[in-house]
């Protein structure tokens, strides 16, 4: 067996890379997928202690187990890696050489815009296939019809069928790294084989969320069909991978299916999103302490994104979710960039959305502060809309003028404060959320909340 060569630190996730089946008692048995938590190094640096999904614990073999790393922020995932997107026919063959039978790329085609070429080397030559698009399917020997480029790929690889060879190798676009690979290489990578698809929980444009089983228990799963949404999907789930705080929802791993698209697993949030549960329970089931509870849920989520420089833009009652024992957990990184990234403002929640960020494209931890402020008026008026009897149009105006919600009904005066200062219109002014956990710690200390 060889050595390992530097112990990981307990709390260390990895996932098994092969079956291990317990030869003595104090051996933790696992299957190839399995997730385990590292709990120490013993004397002999070939084993550690570890325990499985259900808290059991035992010793594993360190080298039947991979560490589970973050996907490195700036590395550029593709699900179609051959695809180099609009380059003449020239171009095409000056990136296939010098030639390799069966390598190959996808192009936009410049003769039928709107369509793509597959080029590929065969017997020093390239060839180029024209893919038909009709009625909504592509097709290059108008035979055989797929949803989409991957399947497309997919079957030529396993298939010449009429090619002049099939497809071995593909040319990477340059900078791009295939999303399957790394995935893979940082041990986040799941298998369709282990998931149930039980039911659909929620439906969005981009597909279903569903409700699923990953061996044995119950998990969430985004299922993502078409290519550029799951491209831009692809930036969710990377930036999840970095990601771990008891109050953020947790990304399980993620699955990429050829022949059916892009699945996000993550833990199942039993009680919905935090807006739907607070309006169906309502004043008469939650008291004070569960509000100043959510809020600080969402507040030390928040405070560990400040700490690690991200920024969700995003943040609203809609996009926490409460799990099965009422803890608010942050979920939907959708938007998350890292800090000052720019962002298409056709799809801001306006009510929900900081000023300088609706104006400038600026966005920073003190815009999500004041997402933040609002997230806590939802909260302590029960789920209502933000800014009601004010029309959409006339928000912002208002608000760029200095006007502020008032209160909601029976809103401690105290937690009321809170919100206010979420609502500075200078950015310097807004606390940041590490001060936002103090005050509401100290609210909930000395029980000012009821």
């Amino acid at each position: 067996m060889s050595t390992v060569q530097s112990p990981w630190p307990s709390g260390t996730e990895c996932i098994a890379k092969y079956n291990f089946l317990a030869t003595a008692e104090q051996d933790l048995p696992f299957s190839k997928g399995d997730v385990l938590t590292i709990v120490s190094v013993t004397k002999d640096p070939n084993w550690y202690k570890a325990k499985n999904k259900v808290g059991r614990e035992g010793i594993i073999p360190a080298n039947y187990v991979q560490k589970r790393e973050g996907v490195k922020s700036g590395t550029k995932l593709s699900l179609m890696p051959w695809f180099h997107g609009k380059i003449t026919r020239e171009q095409a063959e000056r990136l296939l050489y010098p030639p390799e039978t069966g390598l190959f790329l996808v192009r936009e085609s410049t003769n039928y815009p709107g369509d793509y070429t597959l080029c590929v080397s065969c017997d020093g030559k390239v060839e180029h296939y024209h893919i038909i698009y009709s009625s909504s399917k592509l097709t290059i020997d108008e035979e055989v019809y797929f949803e989409n480029l991957m399947q497309l790929v997919e079957h030529y690889t396993s298939d010449a069928d009429g090619l002049c060879t099939h497809l071995i190798k593909p040319k990477l676009m340059e900078g791009t790294v295939a999303a399957q690979d790394e995935f893979s290489r940082s041990g986040w990578a799941l298998n369709m084989k282990d998931l149930k698809l039980l039911q659909t929980i929620g439906k969005g444009e981009f597909g279903d969320v569903m409700l699923g089983d990953y061996r044995g228990n119950k998990v969430a799963v985004k299922c993502i069909k078409h290519d550029a949404t799951a491209q831009a999907f692809l930036a969710e789930a990377s930036v999840m991978t970095q990601m771990r705080h008891k109050n953020l929802v947790q990304l399980l791993g993620v699955i990429v299916e050829e022949k059916s698209g892009l699945f996000i697993v993550t833990e199942f949030m039993a009680k919905g999103s935090l807006v739907d549960y607070l309006r169906s329970r309502g004043r008469s089931v939650l008291g004070g302490d569960f509000l100043i509870k959510f809020s600080l849920d969402v507040c030390e989520a928040m405070e560990y994104l400040e700490d690690n420089n991200f920024v969700h833009r995003d943040l609203a009652a809609r996009n926490v979710l409460v799990s099965e024992d009422n803890i608010a957990k942050v979920s939907d990184f959708g938007l998350t960039k890292e800090a000052s990234a720019t962002q298409d403002m056709g799809k801001l929640p306006v009510k929900w959305t900081a000023p300088e960020a609706l104006r400038e494209k600026k966005f920073s931890t003190k815009s999500d502060v004041w997402s933040f402020g609002v997230l806590l008026w939802e909260i302590y008026s029960f789920g209502r809309v933000p800014y009601p009897r004010i029309a959409l149009k006339d928000v912002v105006p208002r608000v760029e003028k200095g006007y502020k919600m008032d209160a909601p009904d029976s809103c401690p005066p105290v937690v009321y404060d809170v919100m206010k200062h979420c609502w500075n219109l200078d950015t310097c002014l807004r606390p940041s959320f590490r001060q936002l956990r103090q005050q509401l710690e100290h609210i909930k200390a000395k029980e000012l909340y009821l």
